[in-house]
């Protein structure tokens, strides 16, 4: 469990960043060499890289090199891990909320009939 939640913990800490966000959206629409992702982004491309090895460090992209250019995917598979973590937080959540709204409904009826 203790690994499980490292893993996530890498997983959002890569997802904070607004540039590599920006960078996870594009990729969704399909692979992009860096130059192409780079181009988009307002600093230098060695700057640039450092968030590329972030992303791919935590298993969110794949990153191949054919030549001279370097291409990302997305690893679709790490997001199951976020989906998996956001769906166990929402049933926790749902069964909260359900419970106050019983409570809530209770000491209503109570109070009406006294």
């Amino acid at each position: 469990m203790a690994q499980h939640s490292a893993v996530l913990d890498g997983v959002f800490e890569a997802l904070a960043d607004p540039t590599r966000r920006a960078v996870v959206r594009r990729l969704g629409r399909g692979p992009a060499s860096v130059g192409d992702l780079a181009k988009d982004a307002p600093m230098t491309l060695p700057s640039f890289m450092k968030h590329v090895r972030v992303l791919e460090s935590n298993g969110l992209i794949r990153t191949a090199k054919s030549g001279r250019v370097r291409t990302c995917e997305l690893n679709r598979e790490r997001f199951a891990l976020v989906e998996d973590w956001l769906a166990e937080q929402r049933s926790i959540w749902t069964g909260r909320t359900d419970r106050l709204e019983q409570f809530v409904t209770e000491q209503f009826v109570t109070e009406e009939d006294q």
